[in-house]
């Protein structure tokens, strides 16, 4: 079984995944992990790392490049990021796959994203910067896969995270995956 968790920064994707990685003992891979670390090993913000990766595709080509892989050739896995329910669409027939997609408000993903990196700026500045992180991969997004981020048709699962705690949508998840066995 493969499980995809995608959506937007701030809507739990990583929180609910480590959760899923702990109840399964699932291997788990994270975009938005591999994508920070590359931006930290630049010497680079996310917003300046996403300016750079508009500009050079070969980026976000090797983290999704990886995800694809690793969805063709494991069984047991959780691939979390905002593709990944697009990176898994290329799973070979016959293999079990759940996608799922957490959303949630942009305010409240903003505070969020503000406590997890412990910002000291001000809401409307991590607001402005947020949206244009999200333009950023947006168009990316568009230019290199003609994939609609917005498009929530390929999911199985969609998941408003300010409705649920982190373990009762790790619950739904897990009962959605007994559901596919």
């Amino acid at each position: 079984m493969i499980i995809a968790v995608s959506g937007l920064p701030g809507t739990g994707t990583t929180t609910v995944s480590k959760l899923l990685q702990e109840r399964t003992g699932m291997e788990f891979i994270s975009s938005g992990e591999i994508f920070r670390g590359i931006a930290a090993e630049l010497g680079l913000s996310l917003a300046e790392f996403g300016a750079l990766a508009e500009t050079d595709v070969s980026y976000d080509r090797q983290i999704d490049d990886r995800q694809k892989e690793l969805s063709k050739t494991k069984d047991n896995l959780i691939m979390e990021g905002r593709l990944a329910g697009h990176m898994s669409l290329e799973v070979p027939p016959g293999k079990k796959i759940l996608r799922v997609l957490l959303k949630a408000p942009l305010e409240t993903r903003v505070r969020r994203i503000m406590s997890r990196e412990q910002s000291a700026s001000s809401f409307k500045f991590e607001l402005d910067r947020t949206k244009t992180r999200e333009e950023s991969e947006r168009v990316r997004y568009e230019m290199y896969y003609g994939i609609d981020i917005a498009d929530m048709s390929i999911y199985d699962l969609v998941i408003d995270s300010l409705k649920f705690d982190p373990e009762t949508i790790v619950d739904l998840i897990l009962r959605a995956v007994e559901k596919r066995e």
